[in-house]
């Protein structure tokens, strides 16, 4: 048996067939991609202005770090350093407004479901909140707040916020009373309904709006930041373009996708696997 042989085994004992042969199917679109880019450097199909090399890319990140002040030093928003101190804050606003706009929205959003009344009644004010939310606020925010954290903050919790309540609303109005009336007629109080009717019933809703709101929310992070924004990767993506930088504005397109997809996968995936087998929505094999 050859060498090779022995360590494909020895990788499927270790990670498994099936997440092996999902790893690979996954990255056949990025390979093709790649290879596009590497194509268009060799054959020249679009000057380098258009779309850069590889390489360019590559070294952009060294470039946009070799000034770096030192630990503790004051950090500049101008072209220093601006790797660090541009992904540094977007993730801050990107986390600060999770933090605040998640929770409000899953709240407001079982409580307004509760009522069917107030749910019907709040339903064409989330879908009107959301179909404004997000970047079409830019411009009031730029006029309220001025340009900075709290005009793009402002932008990140208007989408995160309304999307999560919507969903949550919906999902609890989903639903049906029988469940709501069989746990009070038990003698559950309205929190026992809340925990173990209403939480579990809408989960699959919540998730959903959960990990729409951060996409949108990126996006909307990004928009908010190259148009009222004074630091982040939108920032640094409109800056290096008027300055016709495309490897940098390319790198930051690179790291605002790498950023979102790792979110994904390592924290609202197995967050949303996690609470559908904990609320028994699906069954687990022992």
């Amino acid at each position: 048996m050859s060498v090779l042989a022995i360590a494909s085994i020895a990788v499927q004992r270790r990670f498994g067939r099936q997440r092996i042969r999902k790893l690979l199917l996954g990255s056949i679109p990025f390979v093709v991609l790649i290879s596009l880019w590497h194509a268009n450097t060799v054959f020249e199909w679009l000057e380098p202005v258009f779309i850069p090399p590889i390489g360019d890319v590559w070294d952009a990140i060294f470039l946009l770090q070799e000034d770096c002040p030192g630990v503790g030093a004051a950090i500049a928003l101008d072209n220093n350093c601006l790797m660090s101190t541009h992904v540094l804050s977007s993730l801050g606003r990107v986390i600060l407004a999770a933090v605040i706009g998640l929770p409000l929205g899953i709240a407001f959003g079982i409580l307004a479901g509760m009522n069917r009344i107030a749910s019907k009644f709040l339903e064409p004010v989330g879908i009107f909140a959301n179909s404004i939310s997000g970047i079409a606020w830019i411009p009031l925010a730029i006029v309220w707040f001025g340009v900075g954290w709290v005009t793009t903050l402002f932008i990140m919790l208007n989408t995160i916020f309304w999307l999560m309540f919507f969903n949550s609303m919906m999902g609890v109005r989903g639903v049906a009373r029988v469940y709501e009336q069989s746990v009070l007629t038990m003698g559950g109080s309205r929190w026992d309904v809340i925990w173990h009717v209403y939480l579990p019933g809408a989960m699959p809703s919540i998730i959903s709006g959960m990990r729409m709101s951060m996409g949108f929310g990126w996006r909307a992070l990004i928009a908010a930041e190259m148009i009222g924004g004074d630091s982040g990767l939108g920032f640094m993506i409109f800056t290096s373009a008027q300055e016709f930088k495309i490897e940098e504005v390319f790198l930051g397109v690179i790291i605002i996708s790498l950023i979102f997809m790792s979110t994904d996968k390592y924290f609202l995936v197995p967050l949303e696997k996690w609470t559908i087998q904990r609320w028994g929505l699906v069954w687990k094999p022992n």
